[in-house]
């Protein structure tokens, strides 16, 4: 019996340490992608100088979009790796590769000094960025969940896209704090390059946390098995196209909405609220920062309430969700009243969360190990290059065409149906041992 307790005692413990280190590590290399959003405006006043400051701000978020080309690419080679070599090699390259070229943006000149070739460089290392984060999110909740306990895989996976939303969460407040007690000329002439800055040093505390963890004990099992049998991963990309492709594009179509409503909700709207409705910076952002707060809340809430009811039933009920309640949403934006739009985020953050809170355990669900970390990376990023990077663009575009300020609400209505057809269509393995799953 004492054995026994030992074993679960040091079994939790272990569990515990794998939690805080997805939870950091995601945290640190959001926080990093993140903070171009935020100072999206001086970044395209830096690289972009243009009498139109709505043209330039158009340019700094179509270089935004074309950083996520990368990503598929990116899930194919880290989701590959992940499988072939472990998931722990996978998830320690790939934050170094974004910690430097974060760190090199901030040390980037500006269009000034060195003319065309400035944007050109900013986008070859936003689109390094955009190849890092691929392995990341994917790699994390499947290191996470492969720990897990069966019954409590939901709560532990939804603490990914709680440090997404941490980074995100941090880096606005260090805008807003930097804004506040910086004067602005100096906030646009140097004190952006700040965050980017802090990418090496926090990439290097990662890169410790990883190196004291053992990979996951279900895909050290799966390697175990293998080598009984004298066999070997080898070519994972290739099994998931031959053998899991109908889970694959059924798993791609249930992160179109996650995609899109994760940068429309938590990145977009902060910008729309100021460049389309000249709504206040300061109160745009005080609302962006309550919103996340409770975004993290709710994930986590999410998560567990997953465990109980199923992944489908969550993922099926934000689809409904979206697709009853974002125009009205969005027309109730242009009230400019604080507590409504305060109010109308809040609620377009708590049906964002009973996605984002649910889909991570559900990719970690769908795919067997010799492909789970291929499967996920590949459909989740594959979503978000063509999706997610292209959201704040495609809305800011859609209303210049239309002259209609709600013309993005009527985007993402499309996109919930194509991930509630997806969702209908999917099998739920909620409560089903990660080693069941074939």
């Amino acid at each position: 019996m004492k054995d026994n307790a030992r074993f679960d005692a040091e079994k939790s413990k272990t569990v515990r340490k794998v939690a805080t280190a997805s939870f950091f590590c995601n945290f640190i290399e959001w926080f990093d992608y993140a903070t171009y959003s935020y100072f999206a405006v001086v970044i395209a006043h830096v690289f972009f100088p243009n009498d139109d400051p709505a043209l330039a701000l158009i340019q700094t978020f179509a270089v935004f979009a074309l950083s996520f080309l990368l990503r598929p690419i990116g899930a194919i080679f880290w989701g590959n790796m992940g499988d072939k070599k472990g998931r722990k090699w996978s998830l320690t390259v790939s934050v170094f590769m974004m910690a430097g070229a974060t760190f090199c943006i901030g040390l980037l000149p500006g269009y000034a000094a060195l003319g065309i070739c400035a944007p050109a460089l900013l986008l070859l290392l936003r689109m390094i960025q955009g190849f890092s984060a691929s392995g990341e999110y994917a790699g994390a909740a499947t290191f996470l969940a492969e720990y897990a306990p069966t019954d409590k895989r939901g709560m532990y996976c939804s603490i990914v896209p709680a440090s997404t939303a941490i980074g995100l969460l941090v880096g606005s407040a260090f805008a807003t704090v930097m804004y506040t007690i910086m004067p602005e000329a100096a906030v646009n002439e140097w004190g952006w390059r700040i965050p980017f800055w802090l990418a090496l040093p926090l990439g290097y505390i990662t890169h410790y946390i990883r190196t004291h963890l053992e990979d996951s004990p279900v895909y050290a099992q799966m390697q175990e098995r293998m080598k009984e049998m004298g066999e070997k991963v080898e070519h994972p990309i290739r099994t998931l196209f031959t053998k899991h492709l109908r889970v694959l594009l059924i798993s791609f179509g249930a992160c179109v909405l996650n995609a899109v409503g994760f940068y429309a909700v938590l990145t977009y709207l902060p910008n729309y609220l100021e460049t389309t409705l000249n709504y206040p910076p300061s109160d745009a952002s005080t609302i962006t920062t309550i919103v996340l707060v409770v975004y993290i809340a709710f994930i986590f809430l999410s998560g567990r309430i997953s465990d109980k009811v199923g992944r489908k039933k969550m993922l099926i009920g934000a689809c409904v969700g979206f697709i009853l309640f974002t125009v009205p949403a969005f027309m109730l934006l242009g009230t400019m009243n604080f507590w409504v739009i305060l109010i109308v985020e809040l609620f377009m953050c708590l049906l964002l969360t009973i996605n984002d809170g649910t889909l991570a355990s559900y990719l970690t669900e769908t795919f067997p190990t010799d492909v789970r970390y291929s499967g996920f990376a590949l459909s989740f990023n594959l979503a978000n290059a063509i999706f997610g990077g292209s959201a704040s663009f495609i809305s800011f575009w859609l209303i210049d065409l239309t002259g209609n300020a709600i013309a993005p609400a009527w985007y993402m209505v499309a996109i919930a149906v194509v991930a509630f057809i997806a969702m209908c269509m999917t099998h739920d393995h909620s409560g089903k041992k990660l080693d069941d799953v074939k």
